[in-house]
């Protein structure tokens, strides 16, 4: 899998305090299209203080932390020069986008990500 390494950095560049460690893969519907999205987070409950590019600072539970992460990858890996790789990154941007509508932090995860 092309994105997990990317999502692990920007986990890395993100939360000063994640270290690695085990992570959870989840697959997300978006209700209104019925799309089926993807995300990983790390393990546990952790709470990460966060410094993303956009300069939000913040605390993101280990959950909004791998969301965040991956919205970051999907719109980094949707510029790829492969046109389909870049389609369907831009595609699971656009579905996990849809879902952080329903996750409780999703202030928090718009700030990081707007």
């Amino acid at each position: 899998m092309v994105i997990e390494p990317i999502i692990y950095h920007i986990t890395d560049r993100m939360a000063e305090a994640y270290r690695g460690g085990y992570w959870h893969f989840f697959s997300t519907v978006d209700n209104r299209s019925g799309c089926n999205g993807f995300y990983m987070a790390p393990e546990g409950d952790q709470i990460y203080q966060v410094s993303c590019d956009n300069y939000f600072t913040g605390e993101l539970s280990a959950d909004a932390l791998g969301i965040t992460a991956c919205l970051y990858a999907y719109t980094h890996c949707s510029f790829s020069q492969d046109k389909v790789l870049g389609r369907l990154m831009a595609n699971h941007y656009h579905w996990l986008r849809a879902f952080v509508f329903e996750h409780p932090e999703v202030a928090a995860i718009l700030g990081a990500i707007d």
